[in-house]
């Protein structure tokens, strides 16, 4: 008869424990953020990316009334910081900023990838999405891409092309295998340094988001041979793009999103892709990516996922194109 009693009591009980845990549960957005959130950038500080995030962090910190914190995190492909937000509780507090390469180009070229970029990630919201750059020193006796590969052709050796991501190293090596030349694969942990030793000669070629160089083509530093596009980018009109430059089929773009672990509550996922969007669209952040010449990408959480795949299914069947097989 006890047990009984108690059985009793116990399913009774459960309904008003589960009523009585219901506003804890409809309480994690209302309540958040609550402490300061962390967005871990792949790359070194001075990238396009890293500034996007540096400056929406900023933003996105204003709206909700707490500090984010940027913390670049480069090295091996992107996995370094991908394993580090991986790691961490999936609450929102951990925010990754991940570009094309480790969402879409490294499960097409890396075999046995440690994590899935679709099923351990969701998108948070779309940051940008551009073109990527040729670029050559300013004084460079290249003009257009086609003298870039002639001239490595008469000289008779492999062409050095700087990357710092293997999204750009696919971008290199396609060029390579379109112009009918070698390519030696020069990486770097980010784009500062990359673009140094453009300036100082050491190497022939490198790849970068337009964005990142932008200002260095603009005062004649940097020369941009081609660009990546379908079209050729407002206020910049004299840079061709591949296709124009006789290669077809050769487009591709930079993109960056901001993602968090796969199981973040979709109420927390809302409000940081509803903070973003606004912050986005507002006359400052419109402003802003006029500015450095990064067009938005404003994707909420479902669209910037099926942007995601339709990226990683053009980059595949690039890949294929080229002969580039996953190492």
């Amino acid at each position: 008869m006890r047990r009984l009693i108690l059985i009793t009591s116990l399913m009774l009980g459960a309904p008003l424990a589960l009523l009585s845990s219901a506003p804890v549960l409809a309480q994690g957005a209302a309540g958040f953020p609550s402490k300061p959130i962390k967005i871990i950038v792949p790359f070194n500080a001075g990238s396009g990316s890293d500034s996007m995030s540096r400056y929406y962090g900023e933003v996105l910190g204003k709206m909700l009334g707490q500090t984010f914190v940027v913390e670049n995190r480069p090295g091996g492909s992107g996995l370094l910081a991908i394993g580090m937000v991986k790691q961490a509780p999936a609450d929102g507090y951990t925010i990754l900023l991940a570009s094309v390469s480790p969402m879409a180009v490294n499960p097409v070229v890396m075999k046995n990838l440690p994590y899935d970029p679709f099923k351990d990630f969701r998108p948070v919201h779309g940051i940008s999405v551009g073109p990527a750059a040729f670029v050559v020193r300013g004084d460079s006796p290249y003009k257009t891409i086609n003298d870039l590969v002639a001239g490595m052709k008469k000289a008779n050796r492999p062409m050095s092309v700087g990357n710092y991501s293997l999204g750009y190293q696919l971008i290199g090596a396609w060029l390579g295998t379109v112009g009918g030349v070698p390519v030696t694969h020069v990486p770097y942990k980010g784009g500062a340094q990359m673009v140094t030793d453009v300036l100082g000669g050491q190497l022939d070629v490198a790849v970068n988001d337009f964005s990142g160089v932008a200002p260095l083509i603009k005062d004649g530093r940097l020369r941009a041979l081609a660009i990546t596009s379908d079209k050729r980018v407002p206020n910049f009109t004299d840079i061709p793009t591949m296709k124009e430059s006789g290669f077809a089929e050769f487009e591709t773009y930079v993109w960056a999103s901001f993602f968090v672990r796969a199981e973040t509550p979709d109420d927390i996922v809302a409000k940081l892709a509803e903070s973003m969007n606004k912050a986005m669209n507002s006359e400052e952040g419109k402003a802003h990516h006029a500015k450095t010449s990064a067009p938005p990408l404003s994707l909420m959480p479902k669209e910037m996922g099926e942007f995601q795949m339709r990226e990683y299914l053009r980059l595949k069947k690039a890949a294929e194109a080229a002969g580039i097989k996953p190492e």
